[in-house]
């Protein structure tokens, strides 16, 4: 476990000063200093949006270019969401698999969802004990339902930092960083495009959790 809460810190460094170092600039000139920056420091080139929120449509657009999406997500709402819409349609029809990591619910009290749970009541009053660990299971029931129909998708889940979501296909990785005191809609949002060094470490993010989660079953 504390291997891979330090693969995270690592990975996510990286990431933290690129977003940094773009926004050190206005909006308008935001753009070219951070894909220039994130050259410098040997990440490929990416696009740094503030908020996740942002990135739905052209979200959306990857995924229906995509063969394959891997998904770790802190809550899985977009799971439910128009963006996704194609992708369990195409499962099976032109795209080749669909893995989804959602947090483990069944991990009890002390778990990394009910710390990220305790986080956000800090922020958002209407978050009581149990609602976070509810939404997850609800989106986890949407995907189980899609599953039993499109048996390229997987669905495992995780006991992990519940700190980042990640959306990954063949060609484009989505690397949110939470904010420890913002809803993961309003944290900012890395896309970085395959081959890089940031579309390498989401894979090998993702993998690692994957390897360490458990079935849906």
């Amino acid at each position: 476990m504390s291997e891979f809460v330090l693969g995270v810190v690592s990975s996510l460094l990286a990431a933290a000063l690129t977003v940094l170092g773009g926004w050190a600039f206005s909006p308008n000139s935001r753009r070219w200093p951070t894909a220039v920056l994130s050259r410098l420091l040997g990440l490929g080139a990416i696009r740094v949006l503030p908020r996740q929120q942002l990135a739905a449509r052209e979200l959306a657009a990857d995924l229906a270019r995509a063969r394959w999406v891997r998904v770790l997500a802190g809550r899985g709402n977009e799971l439910t969401r128009d963006s996704f819409a194609q992708v369990w349609e195409a499962a099976g029809k032109g795209l080749d698999s669909v893995q989804v990591l959602l947090p483990d619910t069944m991990a009890g009290h002390d778990s990394w969802l009910s710390q990220r749970e305790s986080d956000m009541r800090h922020v958002d009053l209407g978050f009581s004990a149990g609602l976070l660990a509810d939404q997850v299971r609800v989106n986890a029931t949407y995907v189980s339902e899609v599953r039993r129909r499109r048996e390229l998708v997987s669905l495992r889940f995780y006991n992990l930092p519940n700190v980042h979501r990640l959306v990954i296909t063949d060609d484009v990785a989505y690397l949110t960083m939470y904010r420890q005191t913002e809803h993961g809609r309003n944290s900012p949002c890395i896309v970085v495009h395959r081959p890089s060094v940031l579309y390498d470490h989401a894979l090998l993010l993702f993998a690692t959790a994957w390897e360490h989660s458990r079935p849906a079953d």
